[in-house]
């Protein structure tokens, strides 16, 4: 009981928390980022020198309506 208390009211305890959280939050965002932009990057149109470049297995294939029509 005496050690919730004092976590309760210790604001290091606090700040220690939310710095976690912090560091949680901006490595998802991070990771996030890389993801979604390596999906973009492989299913864009090639810069000079990538234009025959195959797309890796992993990298899902994202028609646009210019394809589909």
């Amino acid at each position: 009981m005496l050690n919730l208390l004092l976590t309760t009211t210790n604001g290091a305890v606090h700040a220690e928390y939310y710095l976690t959280l912090f560091n949680l939050v901006y490595s998802v965002g991070a990771l996030a980022a890389g993801v979604v932009g390596a999906i973009a990057w492989y299913n864009s149109k090639r810069p000079v020198g990538w234009e025959d470049r195959a797309r890796p297995s992993f990298i899902p294939a994202i028609k646009t309506m210019s394809e589909d029509a």
